[in-house]
């Protein structure tokens, strides 16, 4: 059995359910390691579910938000026999912390790999053992992989989420989009599913560019102010906002890891500054400054899920020139340079230089390079991809790959004709007609030259392959 369908709301760990306390003989509550302070992969069970809660998942972003549709529940509770529903958050240092961690493990990605299938019985029941009367089985499925997002958290009062410290519940549209073999696997999931073991770990943030994400959360205006971050390079463990002249910790939105309330930089604005600390307790971007304010297409009050709001930045490092910078400058200056200054250099380069390499230089840099250097750049500065991810009656994902020529990009735009969405990530969209216009979200615009980015998106129908014309 799988728990179908489940959705979840944040606000339902206010109730109080019992179950049975029998103890169950599996995996130790106890830990040697604080919650996602594991070094090494770890085994445990695995079950699905459908959709986040409603407007947020248990990290406080709303699915349609999150910048894969690749995510992941972490437990709540290490409760090994006891069901109970017990207050969210929980003090940090109680031995009843799962892995969810009071939301710290929240915004941190992991790579999931598939393990041995279970031939008996592995309901979740609580008080009984997994995969009772049967055995776990290797087949044809082990070790296909997948990188996903840690984006809610399983409470629930049964075995997979009490007695399993290392249990993942994941989204159900991704299980047959784990690849083995370069190839998505594709008939996983009814037919060979049988509740899995996986094994996973954490990892950053994959092919990580660009820089985060800031949104007001519902209900945000001037007396009440919460933002949710996204799209980080390696978790989050708090934000510090700039108040009153001085710097001070951030509440958490309750225990939605990647949501806090904030007060303005000067008390009754409407103007706010944070910084943020990763999962290893480090300023984001060497303490990186976010500036920014609330917006006026909130009208006073934010209705929607969560408004995503432009941002200035000081001090600290620029995520989106250090890619960039690096390659181009140490290792083409430094070599040029020698010797050319060397006494060897010298003679040659006097009446080299003039009379010979000057008339060679403009026919072969200017004339030929530049008007080349659009052409090989794939007709323009940037190009894009089609991917159909995985199908099903009615609908598909997809994925898009944008990628630049010779140049960087800033920006990029994305027209696609033949094809339906209904929801995109990575990316924001408007619909003309047949054609649909994806631009780059705010923190993945910047794309080093020959460098590339993404963004999926569900559509509807049969997934052919859209015409794509990409610009920036």
């Amino acid at each position: 059995m799988t728990r179908q369908g489940i959705v979840r709301t944040w606000s339902r760990v206010l109730a109080v359910l019992l179950a049975g306390t029998a103890l169950v003989a599996v995996q130790s509550q106890a830990q040697a390691v604080p919650p996602g302070g594991e070094t090494e992969p770890v085994t445990g069970n695995a079950t699905w579910f459908d959709n986040l809660g409603s407007p947020y998942g248990g990290c406080g972003l709303p699915q349609d938000q999150l910048e894969t549709q690749n995510w992941i529940a972490l437990n709540v509770y290490d409760t090994p026999g006891d069901y109970t529903m017990y207050p969210r958050p929980m003090a940090a240092d109680d031995p009843k912390v799962g892995l969810f961690d009071n939301g710290r493990n929240c915004g941190r990605w992991v790579r999931v790999s598939i393990d041995d299938y279970c031939t008996g019985i592995n309901d979740g029941a609580a008080g009984q053992a997994f995969c009772r009367g049967g055995q776990w089985v290797e087949d044809k499925y082990n070790g296909a992989t997948l990188d996903m997002l840690v984006a809610d958290s399983c409470g629930d009062p049964n075995a997979w989420c009490r007695d399993d410290p290392y249990h993942l519940d994941l989204a159900h549209a991704s299980i047959n989009t784990f690849v083995k073999n370069g190839a998505p696997v594709g008939d996983l999931e009814p037919a060979h599913w049988g509740n899995r073991h996986v094994t996973w770990e954490f990892i950053e943030a994959p092919n990580y560019s660009g820089d985060i994400e800031i949104g007001f959360i519902q209900g945000s205006e001037k007396w009440w102010a919460g933002v949710s971050i996204n799209h980080l390079p390696n978790g989050i463990h708090g934000i510090e906002h700039f108040a009153d002249g001085a710097w001070v910790p951030t509440p958490m939105n309750v225990d939605m890891g990647q949501s806090f309330l904030l007060k303005p930089t000067t008390a009754g604005g409407t103007d706010y500054k944070i910084r943020v600390k990763d999962v290893d307790d480090e300023y984001l971007f060497g303490g990186r400054e976010y500036s920014f304010s609330l917006p006026t297409s909130c009208g006073g009050k934010c209705s929607a899920p969560r408004t995503v709001v432009s941002y200035t930045t000081t001090g600290g490092t620029d995520p989106t020139e250090e890619p960039t910078d690096d390659p181009t400058e140490d290792p083409t200056d430094e070599p040029t340079e020698d010797p050319t200054d060397d006494p060897t250099d010298e003679p040659t380069d006097d009446p080299t230089d003039d009379p010979t390499d000057e008339p060679t230089d403009d026919p072969t840099d200017d004339p030929t390079d530049e008007p080349t250097d659009d052409p090989t750049g794939d007709g323009a500065v940037c190009t894009a991809t089609f991917t159909a991810v995985s199908t099903w009656p009615g609908g598909f994902q997809g994925e898009v790959t944008v990628k630049a020529g010779s140049s960087a990009l800033s920006s990029w735009t994305v027209t696609l004709s033949g094809t339906s969405l209904a929801t995109v990530w990575n990316g924001v969209s408007s619909a003309s007609g047949s054609t649909v216009t994806v631009r780059n979200a705010p923190y993945n615009g910047a794309v080093a030259a020959g460098g590339s980015t993404s963004f999926g998106f569900i559509g509807t129908g049969n997934p052919g392959a859209p015409a794509l014309t990409c610009t920036s």
